[in-house]
């Protein structure tokens, strides 16, 4: 290839190789035809059932034992045949496993969830594109200040993942590239921000296995900017500083938080009450994480499935009843329940948080003590730890009073039961 290049183009092809690691079946055992544990990449792409791979097999040149052992492979690893993939889900598949080091264990229900993600993220092109209308055109700048708060953040988050994938990207760490691009659209993209639009809309869903130049192609411009033919040939996006705001992160991330830990109480409700919506309390120990939560209700009822949602001081009347989940050391909150308190459960989730809180702040301490400390780390660092230190702290002892309260709710609860 490259004296060809040099012979007929006048110059080399490419200047860089890439040395990906050998692939092998999802046991960490080498492709073999005796084995039977070969993958064609276009079996992945366009899918086959079992039978056709057994009879991929017949028609080799294996002996008897050696195909009936083949076939015992496939059946065990492929009983249903491989799904329909696609290209794209195979081709990201491939390069999220380049972290490993000296092999990539393909197994095909990873690139089968990649195929999913894949349909998630056409779903939510199709979504926003089904909103904005035919005639829609990107404005060509974007005035931060006069959005919303959510937009704002997926801007800002944007930025980071655009700026952790370009980085990577020029490192040749594949894999943290594309971790990036998967954790944006997944987590902070489809998970949080689409969410939080969809209660002003309503949307169709469709599926769609190869979706990159599909989109690209579909995809609206703003005015007097034309399209490049091919995404594969397009600019790659860059920073844009204008984005980037650490506060509005902030609030997001203590918003997400409150939100997981209200999802976590309704999954320990009984299965036909999970999806019920219900109201909440919060009990904020400073007036910052009160201010954020009054400010994004909205938010935090759409994203954890709420009826109502109404900070309260940690003595009031309208806890007795309910369970609780500490958010952190600042933040506590507390699901409606239907019926009694399960005492057994409530003691046993502040357990395990208050067990897990300590470990991390033991394992601190243990190593801020540790000689040398101090002056091996920079001063940076140092602060960063003593302040989580601080925080874990507080948690502890944010914890010790949680307790007390579900003690007192509970024997409340055994006083008005005996009464009864």
């Amino acid at each position: 290839m490259v004296m060809l290049g040099m012979k007929l183009g006048g110059d080399v092809p490419f200047r860089k190789v890439y040395l990906h690691p050998m692939i092998r079946d999802a046991h960490g055992r080498k492709m073999s035809k005796s084995l039977g544990n070969v993958v064609d990449p276009l079996e992945v792409i366009n899918g086959i059932s079992l039978e056709d791979l057994q009879k991929r097999l017949e028609e080799g040149n294996l002996d008897s034992s050696e195909l009936s052992r083949a076939k015992d492979v496939q059946k065990r690893d492929f009983p249903d045949g491989i799904p329909e993939c696609g290209a794209d889900a195979l081709r990201f598949a491939l390069v999220s496993y380049t972290a490993q080091s000296d092999k990539i264990n393909l197994d095909i229900k990873r690139v089968v969830g990649y195929r999913q993600w894949c349909n998630k993220l056409w779903n939510a092109i199709r979504f926003s594109m089904s909103k904005l209308g035919d005639d829609f055109s990107p404005p060509a700048s974007i005035n931060v200040n006069l959005i919303s708060f959510s937009c704002q953040w997926i801007l800002s988050v944007l930025n980071k993942a655009v700026a952790k994938t370009v980085s990577s990207l020029e490192a040749s760490e594949f894999s943290d590239a594309a971790t990036a691009v998967y954790s944006w659209w997944q987590f902070q993209l489809c998970d949080v921000f689409i969410e939080v639009i969809k209660p002003y809309f309503s949307s169709n869903e469709e599926s769609f296995a190869s979706a990159r130049e599909e989109l690209w192609q579909r995809l609206p411009q703003p005015k007097d900017v034309k399209r490049k033919e091919s995404i594969v040939i397009s600019e790659y996006p860059s920073v844009i500083q204008s984005w980037t705001n650490e506060s509005v992160e902030r609030d997001m991330e203590l918003i997400e938080s409150a939100v997981k830990s209200l999802r976590g109480l309704k999954s320990l409700l009984p299965a036909k009450e999970r999806h019920e919506k219900r109201p909440a309390f919060a009990v904020c120990l400073n007036e910052e994480d009160a201010d954020n939560i009054r400010s994004h209700e909205l938010e935090i009822l759409t994203l954890a499935g709420l009826s109502s949602l109404k900070i309260v001081n940690e003595n009031d009347a309208a806890l007795a009843g309910c369970s609780l989940y500490v958010v952190n050391a600042y933040l506590h909150v507390h699901l409606k329940l239907k019926g009694t308190i399960n005492a057994e459960v409530e003691r046993e989730k502040l357990r395990k948080k208050m067990e897990e809180t300590k470990r991390q702040k033991e394992s601190l301490e243990k190593m801020m003590d540790a000689s040398g400390y101090n002056e091996k780390v920079r001063p940076q660092i140092y602060e960063e730890k003593m302040e989580k230190l601080t925080k874990l702290m507080q948690e502890v002892l944010s914890l010790e009073k949680a307790t007390e309260h579900l003690e007192k709710d509970i024997a409340a609860q055994a006083a008005m039961e005996k009464k009864n």
